[in-house]
């Protein structure tokens, strides 16, 4: 499978918190690390706005520190190692789990692999949102990824790997598998792919995915992205694919049993509507017949380096639609006004183009309001100079009828292991502390 892909195998999640004051500075605990974090029970709820209420000092603090793994052939590279210390609370009470997480950020990491102009090529490209490294293993240019978190629950008990794997229990890098282009099929390394799924048919993991930058982008957008892991079609389709079939999916997704499908295909899902990050992308013509170049396709105008286009902006006439582009990177806009990028140099990269970064970027995103199944997990991040503030709630028990959400109240709130993730200015290499346990105080 695509690095990209691959990177997201480990989406396990790491929560990282470290404990804040009220002026908002985020210091590291003092506590001594475990992998128990109790959950009290509470008469007051907190607001989950990213403050810290009074209240949160009932709640005991888990301290760890989630490090990015070497899983070999590369993957992590540039990253391997790397650690931020974090601590997380929590609290629940007769209908809700809290959950307050704080972890050291040197830096705020929310512009998403912005768009910018190469005055050489004359074409709009986008930055990478993962660190650039040449074969000595020197960056050649930095990442502009997404500072991002990540929990994994197990539903139901289902995954057996999962009670002492937890994230690792459904990580298949690498993976050997069978190649059945050739008769008869034979066994192969998987030098350079992987992803997430269950290893039962029946086994599903709920899957907790904090988006900061898109989380803090507007009020509207304040929600952890509610996603969860399945089979993928088994091994019938995942040997095949080398190991590499993709068992995430948004809630609301389910395989269509009324479309058929045969091996050597995956299961069909539905689809889910646009929401959540979308592209900001489009193909157009250079000077309208010339060859079909990648450009915005809408920007703001007179605003610095935006990190996302809001959904409301392009219906309000605060973002305009990119209509067309000259052959010398010129784009016309649907107001009937043109940015030209040659007359300035506020969309290139400056003079230091490993670490630098342009005077004006253009969103690479939509962030466009969660709906459904996807919106259980109210969010709010805020970032305070130093490090992150993340607040969030969910129900103990949804409404979901898909077996895509832990019930934390089934047999009498039993302990629940699961893992925390961190992402820091990556959309890929991520930290991860598996075998965590989460355990309600009765």
């Amino acid at each position: 499978m695509k690095r990209n892909s691959i990177l997201g195998l480990f989406l396990f999640f790491t929560i990282f918190l470290v404990y804040c004051t009220k002026n908002d500075q985020v210091v590291t605990s003092s506590s001594t690390s475990t992998n128990v974090l109790n959950s009290v029970k509470t008469s007051t709820a907190p607001v989950i706005d990213g403050t810290i209420d009074a209240v949160w000092a009932n709640a005991t603090k888990l301290a760890f520190s989630p490090t990015v793994p070497d899983p070999g052939n590369g993957l992590f590279t540039g990253y391997n190692g790397e650690q931020y210390p974090t601590t997380l609370r929590s609290m629940y009470d007769d209908s809700c789990i809290y959950f307050l997480a704080e972890w050291v950020d040197a830096g705020k990491s929310t512009n998403v692999a912005p768009w910018y102009f190469n005055p050489t090529t004359k074409l709009w490209a986008a930055e990478p949102s993962s660190k650039s490294i040449d074969v000595n293993g020197n960056v050649t240019r930095v990442s502009f990824g997404e500072d991002k978190f990540a929990m994994l629950f197990n539903i139901d008990n289902s995954c057996q790997k999962f009670l002492t794997q937890t994230c690792y229990g459904s990580c298949h890098i690498f993976t050997p598998y069978m190649d059945y282009s050739v008769s008869p099929a034979v066994e192969k390394s998987n030098a350079g792919s992987g992803n997430h799924y269950t290893n039962g048919q029946f086994e599903k993991i709920d899957m907790w995915w904090g988006k900061l930058g898109y989380i803090a982008s507007d009020a509207s957008n304040g929600y952890m992205d509610d996603n969860y892991q399945d089979y993928a079609g088994g091994p019938a389709v995942t040997n095949l694919t080398g190991g590499s079939a993709n068992g995430r999916h948004v809630d609301g997704i389910y395989i269509d049993s009324a479309t058929t499908y045969k091996w050597p295909n995956g299961p069909h899902y539905n689809t889910s509507p646009n929401q959540g990050e979308v592209k900001n992308s489009q193909n157009l013509k250079l000077d309208g017949t010339g060859t079909s170049v990648a450009v915005p396709m809408w920007i703001y105008k007179g605003v610095a380096n935006a990190g996302f286009v809001l959904l409301a902006d392009t219906s309000n006439g605060k973002a305009v639609k990119v209509t067309g582009v000259a052959s010398t990177g010129v784009l016309t806009l649907s107001d009937g006004s043109t940015l030209d990028p040659t007359a300035t140099t506020d969309y290139q990269r400056p003079a230091d183009a490993v670490y630098g970064i342009e005077a004006k970027t253009l969103p690479s995103y939509f962030a466009q309001p969660l709906i459904g199944g996807r919106k259980d997990i109210p969010c709010s991040a805020v970032y305070t100079g130093s490090g992150w503030v993340v607040e969030y709630k969910r129900k103990l028990k949804t409404t979901d009828g898909l077996k895509q959400d832990v019930d934390f109240t089934a047999n009498n709130y039993q302990d629940q292991p699961f893992g925390f993730a961190i992402w820091n200015q990556s959309n890929n290499q991520h930290a991860i502390n598996p075998n965590l346990v989460l355990h309600f105080a009765k």
